[in-house]
C-alpha cells in the first residue's frame, strides 16, 4: 500500500541530489550544491503537498457535484435539507445529492459531460450524448432513487417516493426539464428550479423525519475507510 508513496519519495530525492550535484559543479562549491539540494527538496515537498489530496479520488466530490451542492445550499433557508454522496447499501451505487424539502424528496446525480458532443433525445425514451446511448445511466439513476425510497419507506413505515434526476453540466441541453425513462433530465443550472417548482407536500416535521431516516439508511461515502 505504501509503495507509490515510497517511489515518489525516491524520485524527489533523486531530483534533489541531481540538482545539488549540477549546481555544485557549476559553482565549484560543495556548500552551494548542498544548499540547492535542500532548497529543491523543500520545493518539491511543498509542491507535492499542494497538488495531492490525502483524500482518495473516489471520496472527493467532482466539479459537477460541487456546483450542484452550491446551488442546493441556497435552498436551506426554504426548509430544504440535503445529504451528499450517499451509498446504496450492498452496491457500489451512489446518490450524489439527496434532497428533502417541502416539495418532496429528490435524488440528484450530477454529470459533467463533454461540451463538444450534443445532447439529444429520441421518442422521449432514449437519451444520447453524441453517439453514446445513456440508457444505462438513466436506469442507474432510477434504480438508485427507487432503492433509496424503499429503504426510507421501510424505516418510517410509510411510502416515500424519491424522484430521480440527472443534472448535466457541459453541453447545451435543448430543453428545460424532460422526463426520460422516468428520470428528469435538465441542465445543471436548473437544479433549484426543478426542485422548487412543485407544490408543497411535506410539513417541516415530515421533512425532518424523512431526512433523519435517509441519514440512517443511506451511508455516507465520505466516512468510509
Amino acid at each position: 500500500m505504501q509503495q507509490p508513496r515510497y517511489q515518489d519519495l525516491v524520485r524527489r530525492a533523486a531530483i534533489s541530489v541531481a540538482v545539488g550535484i549540477v549546481t555544485g559543479l557549476l559553482f565549484g562549491s560543495v556548500r552551494t550544491g548542498l544548499v540547492f539540494l535542500v532548497l529543491t527538496a523543500i520545493g518539491l515537498t511543498v509542491y507535492r503537498a499542494r497538488t495531492t489530496s490525502s483524500v482518495p479520488a473516489w471520496r472527493r466530490p467532482s466539479v459537477a457535484e460541487r456546483r450542484t451542492e452550491a446551488q442546493l445550499k441556497k435552498l436551506e433557508r426554504g426548509g430544504y435539507r440535503t445529504l451528499h454522496a450517499r451509498s446504496i447499501p450492498g452496491s457500489d451505487a451512489q446518490i450524489d445529492h439527496l434532497v428533502v424539502g417541502p416539495t418532496g424528496v429528490y435524488a440528484v446525480d450530477s454529470e459533467k459531460w463533454d461540451r463538444r458532443l450534443p445532447v439529444r433525445v429520441q421518442s422521449h425514451r432514449k437519451l444520447f450524448h453524441g453517439p453514446f446511448n445513456q440508457k444505462p445511466r438513466l436506469d442507474e439513476a432510477r434504480w438508485e432513487a427507487t432503492q433509496a425510497g424503499d429503504l426510507i419507506s421501510k424505516a418510517l413505515g410509510r411510502e416515500i417516493t424519491v424522484v430521480p434526476s440527472l443534472a448535466i453540466y457541459g453541453p447545451a441541453i435543448p430543453w428545460r426539464i424532460l422526463n426520460i425513462r422516468e428520470v428528469d433530465v435538465f441542465s445543471g443550472s436548473m437544479v433549484r428550479k426543478w426542485i422548487t417548482k412543485r407544490e408543497k407536500s411535506l410539513t417541516a416535521s415530515e421533512v425532518d423525519s424523512i431526512f433523519k431516516a435517509a441519514e440512517n439508511v443511506l451511508p455516507s461515502r465520505y466516512s468510509e475507510a
